[in-house]
């Protein structure tokens, strides 16, 4: 004889994906069980389920709720005992026991998780883009960076592009090679998001002698580590730099990572700031 088939309905203030999640763990654990699921979001009033546990008392189905204001949860409960339907809440003991040991009244308001999860996401996508574009690679997407870093080779820009994908920016680093032009989709793009990386001469020097002697290629260093060579290519580097004088010149010697880093994502604020506010100027002015 078949098992009759079972309906979970799941209800949440957001999006319903961390009461559907734990449902489907402990589902795992009966597999003779035949059970579908219904979802209802961004659930607000009253109203909303009162017409959810009518459905549910008629079909006797199991409720599984995630809501955090605690007068809509106390409301939730109460047309359960009434219609008798039976019911799961999956946030409420956990936010009274958090409530009760940080001494502290939860800030009770929806979708939180969502946000943290589209953030988190945001972060991976800004992560995989910048990845992609290292070293000056896939520029026929150089318009979809937030942030562009240039600067000769050793001067932290594949780190520094790192980090801060993993705050959210995408970033695209392209190597100024001594003597050769840039590339023209340099120039195609809001200049705002170009950011220029220097270096003190002596300090290059010593990072690329040091990077040789860990790859073992230090008899074999050619002009890459010769002071004569890197005075000549950070001056052509920094005459770049004065005819395009929209791009901030940050100097990295000695700078720790995170400092460098700080300093561009305020001024990226800043401009971006500045771009709202003349954007809601024009507004004003039509």
């Amino acid at each position: 004889m078949a098992l009759q088939k079972l309906k979970v309905i799941v209800i949440s203030d957001g999006t319903g994906e961390t009461a559907t999640a734990i449902c489907r763990a402990v589902i795992t654990q009966f597999k003779d069980r035949d059970v579908f699921f219904t979802r209802y979001k961004n659930i607000r009033s009253e109203e909303q389920i009162d017409s959810i546990f009518n459905e549910a008392a008629i079909h006797h189905d199991l409720v599984v709720y995630t809501i955090v204001s605690g007068p809509l949860r106390e409301y939730v409960a109460d047309v359960a005992r009434k219609k008798h339907v039976r019911t799961l809440d999956v946030l409420g003991p956990a936010l009274t026991a958090f409530s009760n040991y940080f001494n502290q009244e939860p800030s009770s308001e929806p979708g939180l998780l969502h946000a943290v999860n589209e953030d988190y996401f945001k972060r991976v996508a800004a992560m995989e883009f910048t990845l992609n574009h290292d070293d000056g690679r896939n520029l026929e997407s150089l318009h979809l960076a937030d942030v562009i870093l240039v600067g000769v080779s050793r001067t932290s820009k594949t780190p520094l592009s790192v980090y801060l994908s993993q705050h959210g920016i995408k970033v695209v680093n392209i190597p100024i090679i001594s003597g050769q032009p840039l590339p023209t989709e340099l120039f195609q793009v809001d200049q705002r998001k170009i950011f220029a990386l220097t270096i003190d001469p002596e300090a290059l020097s010593e990072i690329r002698k040091n990077r040789l002697t860990r790859l073992g290629a230090e008899r074999h260093q050619g002009e890459y580590a010769q002071h004569a060579k890197i005075i000549e290519e950070i001056e052509w580097a920094n005459n770049l730099f004065k005819e395009n004088k929209r791009w901030p010149v940050f100097n990295v010697t000695d700078k720790a990572l995170e400092e460098t880093a700080a300093d561009i994502m305020r001024l990226l604020n800043m401009r971006r700031n500045n771009v709202f506010k003349q954007t809601k100027a024009e507004e004003n002015e039509g």
